[in-house]
């Protein structure tokens, strides 16, 4: 029997074609009507010097062995990113294995210190297929409370998809959904065995036709540092940058602290979410924070 075809490959490689077009590829305009929206099969050998017939077994993921060679001048071809391009080069090299589950994740007690120290900011710590592994107590009162959820529903993908209160927080909702899907396809070219991602996956595709459309998109994002918009039911809108880190000891752990803007009224009602969500504010009193 021959080789099952590389369908990931396949179809990152259609996404990519179908989202550039001939003159940001540096083609001539092409006069009449086009049967395909980016770049022809033709087009996209031409630009990497390979042939039509070869361009098409890999396309097809088909071609056991692509050269680094050969996909470096594809990502070229395909004005690829940084990030799209080293997906490009782990999907294309990926080896056929059986679904395997990968051993539990746990935060570092130092790592955790460092969560539970930083008191004046929400900080999280998210782990394989953006599981949230730790929280300090104001990432749960901007967020929820994670370690009131069960364990398979502390996962930002779910929350962001299918709890509603998540859902609502987020002011620009589908910037950030997008990313999350973005992130989750990252994730599945370095870990496309992991049968806790295709359970999500499956989960997600089937309760929400956002999800199954953008994963749909083969897009791919790594998440290092930007802004986000939020509406929260206590203390309303606040703009919130954040920065994202890895893990040294285990690249599939990333450290995320989000601040406000000195003198801001975004830090301003950060600090009053950060008084109304304190250990000591929650002992002594007993009645609701104003909403605002």
């Amino acid at each position: 029997m021959g080789q099952e075809p590389n369908t990931e490959l396949q179809q990152f490689l259609r996404s990519r074609r179908a989202k550039i077009t001939p003159e940001e590829a540096g083609l001539p305009p092409h006069s009449g009507t086009r049967r395909v929206p980016g770049l022809r099969r033709e087009e996209v050998a031409q630009l990497a010097g390979v042939s039509v017939d070869y361009y098409i077994r890999v396309e097809r993921g088909r071609h056991a062995h692509v050269s680094e060679t050969v996909l470096d001048a594809l990502a070229r071809a395909l004005r690829l990113s940084e990030v799209e391009r080293a997906h490009l080069f782990r999907i294309a090299r990926r080896s056929p294995a059986r679904p395997r589950p990968l051993p539990p994740q746990r935060v570092r007690p130092g790592l955790q210190l460092l969560v539970d120290t930083l008191t004046d900011v929400p900080v999280l710590v998210l782990g394989r297929r953006l599981d949230v592994l730790a929280s300090n107590h104001l990432a749960r009162a901007l967020y929820t409370d994670f370690e009131a959820l069960p364990a398979r529903c502390r996962n930002m993908a779910r929350l962001i998809f299918l709890d509603e209160q998540v859902r609502t927080l987020h002011a620009d909702w589908e910037e950030g959904a997008r990313g999350v899907v973005a992130s989750l396809r990252l994730y599945a070219g370095r870990h496309p065995h992991d049968p806790a991602l295709a359970e999500l996956v499956g989960e997600l595709s089937v309760q929400d036709p956002d999800f199954r459309s953008w994963w749909a998109d083969h897009d791919v994002l790594q998440r290092t540092h930007g802004t986000k918009r939020y509406h929260h039911a206590l203390v309303g809108d606040m703009v919130l940058g954040y920065e994202a880190f890895l893990a040294t000891d285990d690249p599939d752990q990333t450290l995320g602290i989000y601040t406000a803007e000195p003198g801001s009224p975004s830090e301003e009602r950060l600090k009053l979410l950060a008084s109304w969500s304190s250990p000591t504010h929650r002992t002594g009193h007993s009645q609701a924070p104003p909403r605002g």
